[in-house]
């Protein structure tokens, strides 16, 4: 029951990285499959299961970045509501 709680708070915490990772492996695929490499010597655009990786983690990085941006801003606004009462 433990780790299935702490799978739900991570589930919560990062939705948008989460979301933003599911895009990045879709967009890495869709790049090999229509840019890609014909020669074979490139080392990331060669098959597609490196192409997707990449773009999943370049996904997740955007992700959870924006979602740390978010919630500072969150958190600014909330201090900055509670000095005005």
């Amino acid at each position: 029951m433990i780790v299935n709680s702490y799978v739900m708070e991570i589930l919560k915490t990062k939705k948008l990285a989460l979301a933003f990772l599911a895009l990045g492996a879709i967009g890495g695929f869709l790049y090999w499959k229509f840019v890609g490499c014909t020669s074979g010597t490139c080392a990331i655009k060669s098959v597609w299961y490196w192409s997707t990786l990449w773009g999943a983690v370049v996904g997740y990085l955007l992700g959870d970045m924006l979602n740390d941006l978010i919630a500072k801003i969150r958190s600014k606004k909330g201090k900055k509501d509670d000095s005005e009462v």
